[in-house]
């Protein structure tokens, strides 16, 4: 029997959702949200019976009929750590959702809708590898500070369905490869998959490892606490220099790799250092990555919206190819990934994760 889910995938100004049967995607939208329609909202949680209204009156435009529903799966949000999988919405994470036990975001809202939604029907409702998936070895948690541990936020959902599906490609299972998973997007994660788990990582949300097109990257730590300390700025100003208004935005004046190969074509020799300076922290990051692996990788897979670029990916080729073969799969398919956890579940293909 064919499984037909609904998927929720919020953001801060848009809700994408999607209509799948089995692994085909029926139809797909992208609900933008105006700044006006969200700042009425005193926090994010407040915005869900907005959001919520506008599904289902697409769906209705559609005459989608929910009584076909299988299953309703949204977007994770910033959860307790968890190790990755497939999550029923139960009501210790609905509640721990609400509150936002890390922070408030609005992928959030995700699982929240997915759970009203279900319910209503009678449905499962599940979330997927949300942003907090942390499988991280103690050894890798140490900062050099007792006061400071590092943390396992990145791009959990990404990494884990290309993996996943580089391992059904080939014809093994994701548990028996070792892989380095590098997603090139807004942010950049760079992730060491051992064991069915992503044993070390970096906190992407706040912009660790190389500098991406909206991320700082790591900074060195004497010059970040003088300028902290200059009095020039707020803390909400510095922490927008690390996430956001850093990288090749600080650098360039744009978040768009595209843009800055375009600079690079007309002469810009700014822009081609800054993307050089990009791609060499990338492959730096690769390259540590693989030593936690202790050398055994058995594919290096490159992911997210740069790796649309040719240009970039034959750069991070002539530096890392001879720790592994590269396989690459541009873009990001977060609807995709999502149906397909819940597939793997509904599937028996897998155990749905107890929160």
């Amino acid at each position: 029997m064919s499984i037909k889910s609904l998927i929720i995938n919020p953001g801060s100004t848009s809700t994408k959702i999607g209509v799948f049967e089995d692994e085909t995607l029926l139809f797909d939208e992208t609900l933008r949200h105006s700044t006006e329609e969200i700042s009425a909202f005193s926090s994010i949680v407040k915005q869900k019976d907005f959001r919520k209204n506008i599904i289902l009156d697409i769906l209705n435009q559609r005459n989608f009929d929910l009584s076909t529903l299988n299953v309703v799966v949204g977007r994770g949000g910033m959860l307790k750590p968890i190790p990755g999988g497939t999550y029923l919405v139960t009501d210790d994470l609905l509640e721990d959702l609400k509150i936002g036990v890390q922070g408030q975001h609005a992928s959030n809202l995700g699982g929240i809708i997915a759970r009203e939604i279900a319910d209503s029907l009678s449905l499962p409702s599940f979330i997927v590898d949300p942003v907090v998936v942390d499988e991280m070895e103690s050894v890798a948690r140490y900062s050099g500070i007792p006061e400071i541990s590092r943390v396992s936020i990145f791009h959990a959902l990404n990494q884990k369905a290309v993996a996943k599906r580089y391992a059904k490609e080939i014809g093994k299972s994701y548990e028996s490869l070792n892989l380095i998973v590098v997603h090139l997007g807004g942010g950049v994660s760079v992730g060491p998959h051992h064991n069915g788990k992503i044993i070390d990582i970096f906190n992407a949300l706040d912009g660790d490892g190389a500098f991406s097109p909206e991320r700082s990257g790591s900074l060195p730590c004497g010059a970040l606490v003088k300028l902290c300390f200059s009095g020039q700025y707020t803390e909400k100003e510095i922490y927008s220099k690390l996430v956001g208004k850093g990288g090749f935005n600080a650098y360039l004046g744009t978040n768009d790799m595209r843009d800055v190969e375009k600079m690079m074509d007309d002469g810009n020799e700014n822009a081609k250092a800054v993307r050089d300076a990009f791609i060499y922290q990338v492959c730096k990051d690769i390259g540590a990555m693989s030593t936690v692996l202790k050398g055994k990788v058995d594919q290096i897979i490159i992911t997210g919206g740069i790796a649309y670029g040719n240009r970039t990916i034959e750069s991070i080729r002539e530096r890392v190819e001879w720790i592994a073969p590269i396989t690459v799969y541009p873009g990001e398919d977060e609807l995709l990934a999502l149906a397909q956890g819940a597939i793997r579940v509904m599937n028996h293909e897998e155990e749905p994760m107890k929160y």
